[in-house]
């Protein structure tokens, strides 16, 4: 059986509006598996080079060293010679807010409907003690 990559590239997709650069980003996930493919994902294909972000040196380095066996299963999956050179670029991650417990629930707007001030304290001290 044909693997699907090359029955694709043997297609004519510009026609159909799939960019090699698409291609060559769902052939990705399939050429290093689901470990690899979690920790990185593609940027841009230029030229003949794919383009990678990756979450830290650590794994730049990594993949750098496996990028002959990498090269080597991306030619199997897109059945052509696609992707001739991988760069491995390090790119931070944005960071989430943190969100203390005293902010959340000074934010709550649950407690902000309990119209009597005595009883909106109650309900405060009542959720913190529950929470914290």
């Amino acid at each position: 059986m044909e693997r699907a990559g090359r029955v694709v590239s043997k297609l004519r997709l510009a026609s159909c509006g799939v960019t090699e650069e698409q291609i060559a980003t769902a052939a990705w996930a399939v050429a290093v598996g689901k470990t690899i493919a979690r920790r990185t994902s593609v940027i841009a294909l230029v030229r003949v080079r794919l383009v990678i972000a990756v979450e830290d040196k650590i794994w730049q380095r990594q993949l750098f060293t496996l990028r002959g066996q990498i090269l080597t299963r991306l030619e199997e999956t897109l059945g052509s010679k696609l992707v001739e050179e991988l760069e491995f670029r390090v790119t931070i991650a944005p960071r989430k807010p943190v969100i203390t417990a005293e902010a959340a629930l000074d934010t709550a707007d649950e407690a902000d409907a309990i119209r009597d001030p005595v009883f909106r304290s109650i309900y405060k001290s009542a959720r913190r003690k529950a929470i914290g």
